[in-house]
């Protein structure tokens, strides 16, 4: 009579944890009674508080519509109503980012079960098993993936269809989608696009552009001109209560952003936070 093969080591052991590691444990949802806001680590023991370091709502000047659609869709969304996935997208530095979690700490002051989970892109491939967990857990989840793109491969578009498809019936559940780009449509155009040959590549790209059009609200952020960048600037001087001279703070953020040949929010928030370390003081 043959004996069974032991399993316990050689080939087959080794085989067995590679499964095991390509497969984690279900996420562990505890952390949710402890904060409001997280990062998706996976590897790092699933959901790890992350306090929002951003601006308050208040302090995000020069996006006065985006904030309005964004914070209303918000409200709707935390009260149980229908409310759409939103794409935030435009030029680096404007905001985009800041804006969710700004409207995510105001929303969540009124509604505590609001949950902001950030999701990095490295672990998209394990976002799945996250949003099956979250869907059976008794709060209202945020799910933020920032600077999005479908490029370089499918993991994108596998990982969020389980949120971002369906009708009314996802769209009045427990999670929404939230996503930054800094492409308005996610894809970059392609000479591929106009080969109607290439039929896989065809099919891709318009799965690609069938998914992105499942976010329902759509807000463009924009360069700012000097007047905007100039009030973003004063609006955090005052707030900091930094004293220094109208003149010499205008001059001094205008030498700034000629410097690194931006202006945006961003730009303004480094041009504050390196001139009040220089004057000595703490935000």
């Amino acid at each position: 009579m043959r004996e069974s093969p032991d399993l316990s080591s050689g080939p087959l052991s080794r085989i067995a944890d590679a499964l095991e590691r390509l497969s984690p444990p279900p996420p562990d949802l505890a952390a949710l009674e402890t904060a409001s806001s997280f990062v998706w680590r996976p590897g790092a023991g699933g959901l790890v508080p992350a306090p929002v370091q951003s601006p308050p709502l208040r302090l995000l000047l020069e996006v006065e519509r985006q904030k309005g659609a964004l914070l209303a869709n918000t409200r709707r969304f935390a009260q149980g109503l229908p409310a759409n996935n939103a794409l935030l997208w435009g030029v680096r530095g404007a905001g985009k980012s800041a804006l969710v979690k700004a409207v995510h700490a105001e929303v969540s002051t009124e509604a505590p079960l609001l949950k902001l989970i950030e999701t990095p892109r490295e672990d998209f491939a394990a976002i799945p098993s996250l949003i099956a967990r979250l869907q059976q857990a008794p709060f209202r989840f945020v799910l933020f993936v920032d600077d999005l793109s479908f490029e370089g491969g499918e993991t994108a578009m596998k990982a969020l269809k389980p949120a971002l498809d369906g009708g009314l019936a996802a769209q009045s559940g427990n999670l929404i989608v939230y996503a930054t780009s800094n492409r308005r449509h996610l894809v970059s155009r392609d000479a591929r696009e106009n080969d109607r040959t290439d039929l896989h590549w065809s099919d891709t790209a318009e799965e690609r552009l069938a998914l992105a059009d499942r976010f329902g609200l759509w807000l463009g952020f924009h360069a700012l001109d000097q007047d905007g960048y100039l009030r973003i600037v004063t609006s955090y001087a005052a707030e900091m209560r930094l004293d220094v001279p109208p003149e010499d703070l205008r001059r001094r953020a205008l030498q700034w952003s000629l410097e690194r040949a931006a202006r945006s929010g961003r730009t303004a928030w480094q041009f504050i936070t390196a001139l009040a370390g220089e004057l000595g003081q703490r935000p």
